[in-house]
């Protein structure tokens, strides 16, 4: 059985540096080999949930500025999988959830800095789907839900986001965490560790420091989804932080 991972994609540079959570990225890749992947990125918004349909090579995005001209080279030939992709779509359907699809957008850094260094060979087919950042921690947990038993089949499900993410709060060359951004880690995996989602689905209200560490959801929802869509005991897989309040937590579910 493979679990399903919520994995901080971070800076767009995990993808050429040598960093311990780089190293931690390709020991996971050994750990498990997926006969598909379905991620969810934190990079594609849509109001209706959307599903890349295709069998094709997907196109590298590049969708950030400013980095090393070696972070364009970098190149991710995965193919998607349209199969999957329609057994996602049915899946969805039982369960209440509309959903569309996608034949023509490409893998964006919230997939493939992460695959590049899991996967580097991009032999195994990925089916991309967006995240709709305005829907309740409840509805994202639900979305999760839908592809419980998935791991059973050798399909691995990612949530790409950060839990802590605030790019108007990072410190530049700083390594230690902010004492706030621990805080909001800590009673997360609390959280989690108990089982109690009441709670978690309030985080926005309960959680110290939620307003910073969560200004805007979109990089959080793909913790829910990949918790919903787990069904072993939640295990912190890594944890550390750059930048002073960036947070690399990373989880199996």
């Amino acid at each position: 059985m493979i679990p399903s991972l919520f994995l901080a994609h971070g800076s767009p540079m995990l993808a050429i540096e040598d960093t311990p959570y780089t190293a931690f990225l390709e020991q996971l890749g050994q750990q498990w080999k997926p006969k598909a992947i379905v991620i969810f990125t934190a990079h594609w918004e849509s109001e209706v949930l959307t599903i890349s349909t295709h069998d094709q090579v997907y196109e590298t995005i590049y969708d950030f500025g400013g980095f090393p001209d070696a972070l364009y080279e970098v190149v991710y030939p995965a193919k998607g999988s349209s199969q999957l992709a329609n057994q996602l779509a049915e899946r969805f359907k039982q369960a209440g959830i509309e959903t569309r699809t996608d034949t023509t957008r490409g893998l964006d850094h919230g997939s493939w800095t992460l695959l590049h260094r899991m996967y580097p060979a991009a032999d195994i087919p990925v089916v991309q789907i967006s995240v709709h950042p305005y829907l309740a921690a409840e509805a994202q947990y639900k979305i999760g839900q839908a592809l419980q038993g998935l791991g059973d089949e050798d399909i691995l499900i990612i949530g790409s986001g950060v839990t802590v993410h605030n790019l108007r709060l990072l410190n530049w060359g700083q390594k230690e965490p902010e004492a706030w951004a621990v805080a909001f880690d800590d009673w997360l995996l609390d959280k989690v560790e108990h089982g109690d989602l009441p709670s978690l689905f309030a985080y926005d209200q309960l959680a110290p420091y939620a307003r910073q560490a969560v200004p805007r959801a979109e990089h959080f929802v793909p913790f829910f989804i990949a918790m919903g869509s787990g069904s072993s005991k939640p295990q912190v897989i890594h944890r550390s932080y750059d930048l002073g309040t960036l947070s690399y937590l990373s989880m199996a579910f």
